[in-house]
């Protein structure tokens, strides 16, 4: 009998689907061995050298694993190829002591690749089991070290980790940039003009907007208040309007590459509303595989990745679905070049593993969800392999009087090329048929007031993307470190599902940043990620790397310890406000979940209130509270009345600014939420 290890029991069943009799497929159910959770487990002193135990929950699937491996006549190992899926493999190795084992290497889960695999098997790289050891290490003498300072300092519970900190630096970052923001106000003009020759006003209307007077093109600041808006239009009054120029021009658009592990979370967040988490639950799922008409397959390539390289049988794959199904005119194959240079091993990009499997196929095969992201990856896969969009772009340059420029833009469709799978926000803009010198009626000529908008806050896509543009992380971390900032409380989504820092996570950043500035350097923490490459291209030893962080950074954290004093982060902020119970005064304390209200007879009176977040509106409803900001168990923001229970005012979107269509209220009994804040 052979033993073929993988990490997970749905990747399990469907290996085994295609195997004979001669093998045993098992799971580890992930990793085997660990560091211990109760201490440190790094041997600082000698060589950082890690102490792996047994979790308990992985102590049965072990002892059942080391009976099957001790009755085989061979153990392949068939985990995941990058470097956390070497070092699972090399656990399994020691756990199970089996020397020098085999082990198998495939980028999707299906037969032919499957039965490939198994003829050329191959030993474990040292080299990437010593860059996911290296990394293993680093976030753990990080996050242990730091950890019990943030709790002396600042409030316990609270936790440091290398990835993770940077992260929350950039939203707080961001949120600073706009509360510093000065909004600058600027107007532009807008003509609605028409083909004079039309006596239905409703017929051949189209919009110009003013770009020059007296041959100066105009800036954005230019119009800078209502009075000068007000005077153009005045000097405009009685004006002839006719054609000056037309310029045509055809645009092409071509497809986006197919997805890497970073571009996927950041179009099923824009396109299909899901986090990153979930988008990677799902294709793990989706590459784990699926039953088809009685037969289990996986359905896209791995999901963790940074390459853009497609396999030729994939690209010749796609080339005749292409023709069969659109045409000749919509193929254009193409190759793409990796951009990352720390791109992993021999990755391919995110796609089918058959792009002849539409995505209507397996409808009744997979969940809505599933069916929504191998749909979006098969979009993108077989859009890369399209010829690009054509567009006719006409530009519209119109007199108005002698002195004054006004441009219409029109762009319409011409040849929808990779457009056809995978849908892009271009809007038509349809102009009438125009000549030069042809004269225009004036319908309407309106000044328009505008306002600079702070820099946005992060979305789930643009945060992976800062993350990814800036070095820090890899495929595998993205979607772990977004989670974890969240379940921590240091970053908590607003209402438009944008990251906004927490008190708590403001707090901390600012202690690292003053005090650890390496851990939450951007550029720092970028250049430790080409180090663990340079240790998986065996260019450099995992031991010196750790060694060269370590030692100047456990000589500040000892500095530190005994320099910053408590009340450097955890001084009372007096109120004017009275203990209802006891008579005492009453400070604003911070615990671990942000400020708070507390009576100074502490321990006898322990008397405390929650501080309200307004928004300086009063309550819609009974016009006698405010409208303060709340959340529900789940950490979402909603909107409520300071007078609850007496009023119960709800709503899920802030009523100061309301969207254009309004979502429904979280629910007339506003009991239903239940509050953590």
């Amino acid at each position: 009998m052979n033993l073929v290890i993988v990490e997970s029991p749905a990747k399990a069943r469907t290996i085994e689907k295609f195997l004979g009799k001669d093998y045993k497929v098992e799971s580890s159910f992930g990793h085997v061995r660990d560091l211990p959770k109760g201490d440190l487990g790094v041997d600082v002193e000698h060589n950082f050298e890690p102490r792996y135990v047994i979790p308990t929950k992985a102590k049965k699937q072990v002892s059942i694993l080391k009976k099957l491996a001790e009755k085989a006549d061979q153990v392949i190992l068939a985990t995941d190829e990058d470097r956390e899926g070497e070092a699972i493999a090399w656990h399994l190795a020691q756990t199970l002591k089996i020397k020098d084992p085999d082990r198998i290497v495939f980028h999707e889960i299906t037969a032919k690749v499957i039965l490939e695999a198994l003829k050329h098997p191959r030993k474990l790289e040292q080299d990437l089991i010593d860059a996911q050891q290296a990394r293993r290490v680093l976030d753990r003498l990080v996050g242990y070290k730091l950890s019990p300072l943030l709790w002396k300092k600042v409030s316990r519970g609270l936790s440091a980790g290398r990835v993770q900190s940077v992260a929350v630096r950039l939203v707080v970052e961001r949120e600073r940039e706009r509360e510093k923001f000065q909004k600058q106000e600027y107007w532009d003009i807008i003509a609605q003009l028409q083909k004079s020759n039309l006596k239905n006003k409703n017929e051949g209307g189209f919009a110009a907007k003013l770009v020059k007077i007296e041959n100066k093109i105009l800036d954005k600041f230019d119009i800078s208040d209502e009075e000068s808006a007000k005077k153009i239009v005045s000097d405009l009054e009685g004006a002839d309007w006719k054609v000056e120029t037309i310029e045509k021009k055809e645009t092409k658009r071509n497809a986006y590459p197919p997805f890497t592990t970073s571009t996927l979370q950041q179009s099923a967040a824009r396109k299909l509303g899901f986090s990153a988490k979930r988008t990677m639950m799902l294709a793990q799922q989706l590459y784990e595989g699926a039953d088809i008409d009685g037969d289990r397959t996986g359905l896209i390539t791995y999901m963790r990745t940074d390459s853009l390289n497609l396999s030729q049988d994939s690209i010749a794959a796609a080339a005749g679905f292409i023709k069969s199904n659109f045409g000749q005119n919509y193929l254009e194959t193409k190759t793409f070049k990796t951009k990352s240079k720390g791109a992993q091993e021999a990755h391919e990009a995110i796609r089918p593993t058959d792009p002849a499997r539409a995505p209507e196929s397996l409808a009744s095969h997979l969940d809505p969800s599933q069916l929504k992201l191998y749909r979006l990856i098969w979009q993108r896969f077989m859009a890369s392999q399209m010829a690009p969009a054509i567009f006719d772009a006409t530009i519209v340059d119109i007199s108005a009087g002698r002195q004054h420029i006004f441009r219409a833009n029109g762009l319409t469709k011409k040849f929808d090329g990779f457009t056809k799978v995978y849908s892009l926000k271009t809007e038509e803009t349809i102009l009438p048929k125009l000549e030069a010198d042809e004269p225009l009626n004036l319908l309407e000529l309106k000044p328009n007031q505008h306002f600079t908008e702070p820099p946005a806050r992060y979305s789930e896509a643009s945060l992976v993307k800062a993350l990814e543009q800036h070095g820090i992380g890899r495929p595998s971390t993205y979607a772990p470190t977004l989670s974890t900032i969240q379940d921590r409380g240091y970053i908590e989504k607003d209402e438009s599902k944008k990251f906004k820092p927490t008190q708590m996570g403001a707090i901390v950043n600012d202690l690292l940043v003053e005090h650890f500035p390496n851990i939450v350097d951007i550029n720092f923490t970028a250049e430790m990620e080409k180090k663990l490459d340079s240790i998986a291209e065996d260019r450099v030893e995992w031991v010196p790397v750790i060694r060269d962080f370590y030692e100047p950074f456990a000589k500040n954290l000892k500095e530190k310890m005994e320099d910053l004093k408590k009340t450097d982060f955890k001084r009372d902020e007096p109120t004017d406000k009275i203990c209802p119970e006891c008579g005492k005064p009453i400070v604003i304390k911070l615990g671990r979940f942000g400020k708070f209200y507390a009576c100074t007879g502490f321990p006898e009176c322990k008397h405390t209130e929650r501080i309200l977040e307004k928004i300086d509106m009063k309550c819609p409803e009974c016009v006698e509270g405010d409208v303060i900001v709340k959340h529900t168990r789940g950490k979402k923001i909603f909107y409520g009345c300071s007078r609850y229970p007496n009023c119960k005012y709800a709503s899920w979107t802030n009523p100061k600014n309301p969207p254009a269509s309004s979502k429904k209220s979280p629910g007339e009994n506003a009991e239903a939420l239940k509050e953590t804040n």
